[in-house]
């Protein structure tokens, strides 16, 4: 069994706090957060500046020490020692993901071989839930959405459908468009034989618990077990 700790972000922080986190930010993060507008800047300064504290919690360094490789479509992995050695070779290390809407951020954290996704989204209006689900998912999973007996439950049905897409795109590093064709309705915990155009499978997605008007979901690659322990941020 994996174990995943996935660590609830609030980003309206006080100005000392955004201040600290902004010197542990590397120059490619505040670059896009200084073209960014303030309310945004703020966010991203925060949820990178979270992030950053606590993988460099976990790797035994300071936050501003911790660095960054991006994938193909920009999914983010820290560096380490073996990064120059063959994919083969390399010992399993910190798998990483975070996700932000609005003032909320999350980020997951794994040990092992199984990379991990996570997804937050604010519910979406019933008008648009319905318009996206038509256009972007299988036609069962756009009948699922649209037979919601209220608003409610049709904004709900498709904003957590549309999270289990975004989180096995994280997972796997890929383009939201490859995620349209998945089956992901169903009961969570549920285990897809394959990621479609993402990738090999199978891979484990699950519904998690998040704050407010808003739905959560991981994935991992593997259809092994999965357990979650779930944590509030505060700057240490």
């Amino acid at each position: 069994m994996t174990t995943v700790d996935l660590w609830l972000i609030d980003c309206r922080q006080p100005e000392a706090v955004v201040a600290e986190l902004w010197r542990s930010l590397d120059e490619r993060e505040r670059e896009r957060a200084a073209r960014a507008k303030p309310e945004v800047r703020r966010r991203l300064t925060v949820t990178r500046g979270a992030v950053r504290q606590l993988v460099a919690a976990r790797l035994g360094l300071r936050p501003a020490e911790v660095r960054w490789r991006y994938g193909p479509h920009g999914k983010p992995e820290p560096e380490s020692e073996s990064e120059d050695a063959p994919e083969s070779q390399r010992a399993p290390g910190l798998r990483v993901s975070w996700t932000g809407s609005e003032d909320f951020a999350a980020l997951a954290l794994a040990e092992g071989e199984r990379p991990v996704g996570v997804d937050v989204e604010r519910t979406a209006d019933a008008r648009t839930a319905e318009r996206l689900a038509r256009r972007c998912f299988p036609p069962e999973e756009a009948r699922f959405v649209a037979e919601g007996p209220t608003p409610e439950e049709r904004s709900a049905r498709f904003t957590a459908l549309w999270c289990r897409r975004e989180a096995c795109v994280k997972a796997y590093g890929g383009r939201l468009a490859q995620s349209f064709a998945l089956p992901v309705a169903g009961p969570s915990p549920l285990v897809l034989p394959d990621a479609g155009a993402l990738g090999p499978g199978p891979v484990r997605l699950c519904d998690v618990p998040v704050p407010g008007a808003f739905h959560g979901a991981l994935a991992l690659s593997g259809a092994a077990p999965v357990h979650v322990n779930s944590r509030s941020w505060q700057l240490s």
